[in-house]
């Protein structure tokens, strides 16, 4: 672990030279496995996430089943070789905890009564790690879920808010996520509506309000680079259609 900063904030600019509105520079790719029904790969400062969807399929054992809505299952993981120093392969409490709020935060948007006695399992693993990754996480599996098809009310866009030297900031970084004051992790719609809140440290009633203002800030943008990621993709390929079926038909080709 990398040493506690003596200022976080110097001049007005952080330690990455972003301001404390600013995000960290993000990558987005849609639909990068071939064998998954949805994936997206990620990149958000440091980070490198890879999610992948798989279903609606029959789920296993069936005395799991739901008769009238399908069962979401995600599955949040840190390869071990994402960090500097190795971790044991496998859950941990850190990433079932991480799991559960994932899958909780598109509870309210996946519209599961569609597909009664089925499964639609997420797949979130973590290539790189370099603060931020559950907010990373819910955004790649987002787009994942969105490429497989999954009807949904609409994207989930997730961004966290933290305070360093008294001051709010948005998108933390690694030094500022390991010593900050706070940490706020925020999933939410495009609508405002909020699917994930938590907090790790401390906040006056002013700042949380304030916070959550900036977190939606964040996530307004975050919705806009995912959009624009879907529309980069299925874009291209309406296009492409478009010209095939712009050719003359079979048959009245000219010889």
């Amino acid at each position: 672990m990398s040493e506690k900063p003596e200022h976080f904030i110097i001049d007005g600019k952080r330690l990455d030279g972003r301001s404390v509105d600013e995000l960290r520079p993000i990558k987005i790719e849609v639909g990068t496995l071939g064998r998954a029904d949805g994936s997206c790969y990620l990149e958000w400062g440091n980070n490198k996430v890879l999610a992948a969807v798989y279903g609606p399929r029959e789920l296993h054992p069936r005395h799991r089943q739901n008769m009238t809505r399908s069962v979401v299952q995600f599955r949040y993981n840190m390869a071990s070789f994402s960090v500097d120093e190795r971790i044991r392969p496998g859950p941990s409490r850190r990433s079932i905890e991480i799991s559960k709020v994932s899958r909780e935060a598109f509870e309210p948007v996946v519209f599961t009564k569609f597909y009664p006695k089925t499964a639609i399992d997420v797949f979130v693993e973590v290539l790189q790690a370099g603060a931020g990754t559950r907010t990373a996480g819910i955004n790649a599996a987002s787009l994942a879920l969105a490429d497989a098809g999954i009807p949904m009310r609409g994207l989930v866009s997730a961004c966290a808010v933290g305070k360093v030297d008294g001051e709010l900031v948005i998108d933390l970084m690694k030094e500022e996520d390991n010593y900050g004051d706070a940490d706020v992790p925020v999933a939410m719609t495009a609508d405002g509506q909020i699917t994930l809140l938590q907090m790790d440290g401390h906040l006056t009633i002013d700042e949380f309000h304030e916070a959550l203002k900036l977190a939606k800030t964040g996530c307004d943008r975050m919705y806009e680079l995912q959009r624009q990621a879907l529309i980069e993709k299925y874009g291209k390929e309406s296009m492409i259609d478009t010209e095939d079926d712009g050719g003359a038909p079979d048959g009245d080709i000219d010889e």
